[in-house]
């Protein structure tokens, strides 16, 4: 069994279910909190989705931590539309989050043992995982969030021994007994019998999937010292890169991480590797996400979400324009988004804020007219970036492009009256 000697000193809070991983996990760290010097607390979530059942076992937890005077907090979810099996996960995490905020904690510990392990490295494997998901269950980070599992090398056995040595109580989620899902098949049905094939199975595919984890880890440090991917505020890029394992990985780190896609196939890997050959400009959609072949790189980007066609010039008195912040004031403001200064009276009555359309025309400021996708190629504003940039049009005729620059038809003079503001924090890199 792992010591806790790598813990000492932290600040812990057991994600603790009430079931019996958790509560020897729980009370595992309880017994030696003093002797590593560790600050013990716990969390609870309630899924809602068993009803009395999983509000039974919240109960319990609570009772279990004070007798003991563990520290709790407890979340609740209400029921929401999408019951699915990531959609619980996120709200987790983030929950996971709030609890580390309240209770000051360092990490979160969650109850996965050896078993729990061999059962996730057979069902990657099924699925035609990569060495990524041969490694199995780690101690890991997700977007600042640290998540350690101390119970990791323990068997099923031990943690059962465990519970009876220290004639502990728990509650049974009964789930996990059903045939319905494939995890408590792989559990209830394939782990019990590769045993009996091969004994001591599940640790030999545990001291595997640490052999793939420390692969794994030196392929990533290969992606950062090489900056292969990069994290934009729009999305990813990750650059050119023809070594497949090398690209492979950034491209599932890309779609699973940053973007918390669960449904990323070797089908999608093998489209985006291929779309590094194929023209500047094409296009792969997949999973609600755009990949778009650019210079030197592929752009991932999530979908747009529906946003007005267009909204008339002077009817526009908000601040932010489809996800993109834009004013337009009388009165100069502190801002860090780039300020356009142009004469308001120049504007035509029916001119209106929009996205970039096919035919748009531009005049630049100091004369001669350009396509508006010529302009933005003189620019270098990658094509991924083009329809999300704000324009004031008149028709065709492009005279503002909101955070670049005004057309010269718009542009202050000896003559100009009244001087409007146009500021707008786009992104054009």
């Amino acid at each position: 069994m792992k010591d806790l000697a790598a813990y000492s000193g932290l600040k812990i809070c057991v994600a603790l279910s009430g079931g019996r991983d958790s509560i020897a996990l729980a009370h595992y760290i309880y017994s030696r909190a003093h002797e590593y010097g560790i600050t013990l607390s716990a969390m609870n979530c309630d899924h809602a989705i068993r009803g009395e059942s999983s509000a039974r076992d919240s109960a319990f937890v609570k009772e279990w931590c004070e007798s003991l005077s563990i520290p709790l907090l407890m979340f609740r979810r209400e029921r929401a539309a999408d019951d699915s099996e990531n959609s619980a996960r996120l709200w987790r995490l983030e929950r996971y989050r709030e609890a580390l905020e309240k209770s000051g904690a360092d990490v979160i510990a969650t109850a996965h043992h050896l078993n729990d392990n061999a059962e996730t490295v057979l069902f990657n494997l099924a699925r035609g995982s990569g060495l990524s998901g041969l490694a199995g269950i780690c101690d890991c980070e997700i977007d600042g969030l640290k998540i350690i599992r101390p119970l990791i090398d323990w068997t099923r056995r031990e943690i059962d021994e465990y519970i009876k040595e220290n004639n502990l109580s728990f509650t049974e989620d009964e789930t996990n007994a059903s045939g319905r899902y494939t995890r408590n098949k792989i559990r209830l049905n394939v782990l019990p019998e590769l045993e009996k094939a091969v004994p001591n199975a599940a640790e030999s595919i545990y001291r595997f999937s640490r052999l793939a984890a420390e692969d794994e880890q030196f392929f990533q440090n290969i992606l950062k010292e090489r900056k292969i991917l990069e994290i934009l505020p729009s999305g990813v890029k990750i650059r050119h890169c023809e070594e497949k394992p090398l690209f492979s990985r950034a491209a599932l780190s890309a779609v699973s991480r940053n973007f918390k896609r669960k449904d990323y196939t070797a089908r999608h890997a093998e489209t985006l590797y291929s779309l590094q050959f194929a023209e500047t400009g094409k296009k792969f959609v997949f999973s609600g996400l755009t990949a778009r072949k650019e210079e030197g790189c592929i752009s991932i980007e999530e979908n747009e979400e529906d946003c007005p066609e267009e909204i008339n010039f002077y009817n526009y008195k908000g601040k932010d324009f489809c996800g993109v912040r834009l004013e337009i004031s009388e009165t100069l403001q502190d801002t860090d988004g780039k300020i356009l200064k142009f004469d308001i009276n120049k504007i035509p009555v029916n001119a209106v804020i929009r996205f970039m359309k096919d035919g748009d025309k531009f005049r630049k400021f100091g004369g001669g007219t350009k396509s508006l996708g010529d302009f933005f190629t003189d620019k270098k504003i990658p094509v991924r970036l083009r329809k999300k940039i704000p324009l004031i049009a008149d028709g065709g005729n492009v005279l503002a492009i909101c955070g670049v620059e005004i057309c010269d038809g718009i542009k202050i003079t000896q003559e100009t009256q009244k001087i409007y503001y146009l500021i707008c924090n786009v992104q054009t890199r």
